[in-house]
């Protein structure tokens, strides 16, 4: 069976704790998986813990948000020691943004004529850190848009009347911060970097190479045949590592089921025996 290297759980926000990720994941038979919520790995203890019990390798992830005026750019870092006060405290602070960010969305939505009290917001994730999706997802409840989608779409997206810059790390500041923590820094979903052709991506790439990046997320959801073929060319000719995995959050309206994505995901297990390989030569 696969494996799937991109989840999200309530420590940030996906809806399954990091324990029913691991029991879920054992449900359907797949062999590894790395949580990867978004600036904080507070739900890796948990996941690690969980599947030591019931014989599934768990290992330790983050998806760190990145400054990147052209597009929007996640960096993924695996197999770091989830015990560095660096981390800790850089995720910490990027935490902090976000907390900051939060109410003055609700106040944007608010404005546009979709009334929501933050407190309502927190009170969805659960104890995780507050994230758009949770906004969305009340927005949904309230039934003032009929998905997250569309809430994305018409209020929450980049540019959008309800979106809220918040402060990133820039891509060299991530990568030396995972590099540092002895972890592995992966590009996610390149696609989102809204790149205009082949070459424009593969200029980004290598700068990002040169400032220590190790792989590239070439399965996902969200990648097309063409593009999973474009990312590996670009992947062996920066001798990048490959990873892959589904961003699921745990919600089934969003199509996106852990292990197979959209049906279209079947990522095989030696694509973690070579992150590994990488994770020694750090």
């Amino acid at each position: 069976m696969g494996i799937d290297l991109h989840i999200h759980t309530t420590a940030s926000d996906g809806i399954l704790s990091p324990s029913e990720v691991v029991h879920y994941a054992v449900k359907k038979g797949i062999k590894a998986i790395a949580i990867t919520d978004h600036d904080t790995i507070n739900g890796n203890e948990e996941a690690l813990r969980e599947g030591h019990r019931v014989n599934l390798t768990v290992i330790p992830g983050v998806e760190i948000s990145i400054e990147y005026p052209p597009g929007t750019m996640h960096m993924l870092g695996y197999l770091f020691d989830n015990q560095s006060d660096v981390l800790c405290e850089k995720l910490k602070l990027l935490q902090r943004f976000r907390a900051e960010r939060n109410p003055r969305i609700a106040e944007r939505l608010t404005r546009s004529g979709i009334p929501i009290r933050y407190e309502e917001v927190v009170k969805l994730a659960r104890g995780g850190q507050v994230g758009r999706p949770h906004f969305a997802r009340l927005m949904v409840e309230k039934g003032y848009v009929r998905s997250e989608q569309e809430a994305f779409e018409k209020y929450l997206k980049k540019g959008g009347p309800a979106y809220e810059e918040k402060v990133r790390f820039t891509a060299s500041e991530a990568i030396a911060l995972i590099l540092g923590a002895q972890g592995v820094p992966v590009l996610a979903h390149p696609f989102t970097l809204n790149c205009k052709g082949s070459q424009e991506l593969s200029h980004v790439v290598k700068g990002l190479v040169e400032s220590g990046l190790k792989g590239i997320e070439v399965y996902y959801s969200d990648h097309s045949e063409e593009d999973t073929l474009g990312y590996q060319r670009l992947a062996d000719t920066y001798n990048l590592i490959v990873t892959g995995g589904s961003d699921f959050h745990g919600n089934g309206a969003s199509g996106i089921d852990l292990g197979t994505g959209r049906g279209n995901l079947d990522i095989p297990y030696e694509l973690l025996e070579t992150l590994y390989q990488a994770k020694e030569r750090i």
